[in-house]
């Protein structure tokens, strides 16, 4: 019974341990991986370095190309993405 004790301890430390920090964070990077899968053309962002600026371009390879003022267009990598302010509507098809 003692063994048993001994080992219901360390057992339910990892378990507290995965609910309050690992779960929570597996979450929240499937929520990041599902917004920035989701960018397209005309959406408002904002990097992790702190820049604004629309999305101008969503290229293949895991980059997008994001205007930050009239002219002036920057390539980003797409996980870069910490935040989207504003989506663009899809447009509707027939």
């Amino acid at each position: 019974m003692e063994a048993f004790g001994q080992l219901l301890f360390p057992i339910l430390i990892i378990a507290i341990f995965y609910l309050l920090v690992f779960r929570p964070q597996q979450q929240k990077m499937k929520a990041h991986a599902k917004m920035v899968e989701e960018l397209r053309r005309g959406d408002q962002v904002v990097t992790q370095g702190g820049l604004i600026g629309k999305v101008a371009k969503v290229k293949e390879d895991n980059e997008i190309e994001v205007e930050l003022a009239e002219g002036v267009k920057v390539r980003v990598v797409q996980n870069t993405i910490a935040q989207v302010l504003n989506k663009t509507e899809p447009a509707k098809g027939k």
